[in-house]
């Protein structure tokens, strides 16, 4: 045996035997899991048991990246001991995530990028169906885009907020890359008509117009009824993400024709139950102000003499005649901070009404 062939055959050796070790810690890791879950059950029989905690899971991926010894990047770390968190929990039994549907959407790829792929993903056709999913407890979560880098708000997320009872649990940021696919077999026609989402459509504007300009562009509901209708219809491309190709077998054209190679998209994780603090939190909140001079500074300035530093801040029309202007407006640090406690109640004091949304770990993946 050369030299070669026997330093590989003891490597693999010693991968095998690592593969064995790995094996038996995930599956000690599985079982104490479970443990958590009988000792919640039994301590609160004939209840409703969050077993998910995204405070705790925050705090474990950001220990996995800070420790993380290499070679594997802390990213790709974390994403692995995601996968084992969302396998572990689905032991009991797996969470169903609803997800602004179809199959194939971005949405759905947060869903999984946050609660890894042991859970139910439940595709529902628009965003209200999706809270109303969770407020009927059908689903355990919601998953809801709430901006963009490039196209801003989402506002429908926003108005669902001032009606709905539910709270926000988290976030995930998905970086968003965009493709030109077509079916393979109408791979060889040319391209008439492209499919896409409005979004979609904006954030490639540029890309298309010097590189498809005449070719019409219609707009449908989503990128992946985009790469569908594409898949079925001679002379037509769409432009959609990875998981659409994938879902209905398309072949890229172009990759990643977004016009900002950053663009990204920010989602909400959405839930019944309030989150405990993680130590790396946001905060959200909707306020209704009196129709006064000074009333924007009002609000905001409890927020600049405490040093609490605020992320967002948008504006929607009222749903009624009683609100002047409703504030959308997000801040680092959890509500039941000491200082964000002093300002909530200076801003209550003042507002027409204050709704907190929820406090949640800033996203770690």
């Amino acid at each position: 045996m050369t030299d070669e062939k026997a330093r590989l055959s003891e490597l693999r050796e010693e991968i095998d035997s690592l593969d064995q070790q790995i094996m038996k810690l995930i599956s000690a890791r599985a079982a104490c899991a479970q443990e958590v879950a009988h000792v919640k059950m039994a301590a609160n029989p004939g209840q409703d048991v969050f077993f998910y905690r995204p405070e705790r899971e925050a705090q474990v991926l950001r220990r996995i990246k800070e420790e993380n010894p290499g070679p594997l990047p802390a990213e790709e770390m974390a994403r692995l001991f995601r996968e084992i968190m969302s396998a572990c929990l689905a032991l009991e039994k797996p969470m169903h995530i609803a997800f602004l549907g179809p199959l194939g959407t971005f949405t759905q790829a947060a869903a999984l990028k946050h609660f890894g792929h042991s859970v139910i993903s439940v595709p529902m056709p628009a965003i209200d169906e999706v809270f109303r999913e969770v407020e009927s407890g059908s689903a355990h979560y919601g998953v809801v885009p709430v901006e963009n880098s490039t196209e801003g708000m989402v506002n429908h997320t926003l108005d669902m907020f001032m009606s709905s009872p539910l709270k926000i649990c988290g976030e995930v940021q998905l970086r968003i890359h965009h493709h030109l696919m077509v079916s393979p077999k109408f791979k060889d026609q040319q391209i008439t008509r492209i499919y896409s989402h409005q979004q979609s459509f904006a954030q490639c504007r540029q890309w298309l117009d010097s590189h498809r300009a005449g070719v019409e562009r219609i707009t449908v509901s989503s990128n992946a009824e985009a790469a569908r209708r594409a898949a079925e219809e001679p002379g037509s491309a769409a432009i959609a993400g990875d998981m659409a190709a994938e879902l209905y077998g398309m072949d890229l054209l172009a990759s990643r024709i977004e016009d900002r190679p950053d663009n990204t998209t920010r989602f909400l994780i959405i839930g019944r139950e309030e989150v405990e603090a993680s130590g790396q939190d946001k905060s959200s909140i909707l306020v209704s102000m009196r129709n006064k001079p000074g009333a924007l500074y009002q609000l905001l300035e409890p927020f600049h003499r405490e040093g609490i530093s605020l992320t967002r801040i948008e504006t929607r029309p009222s749903p009624s005649g009683t609100w002047a202007y409703v504030f959308y407006i997000d801040f680092e640090g959890h509500m039941e901070d000491a200082l964000a406690r002093k300002v909530l109640a200076e801003i209550d004091d003042e507002a027409v009404e204050l709704k907190r949304l929820g406090s949640y770990p800033i996203g770690v993946l």
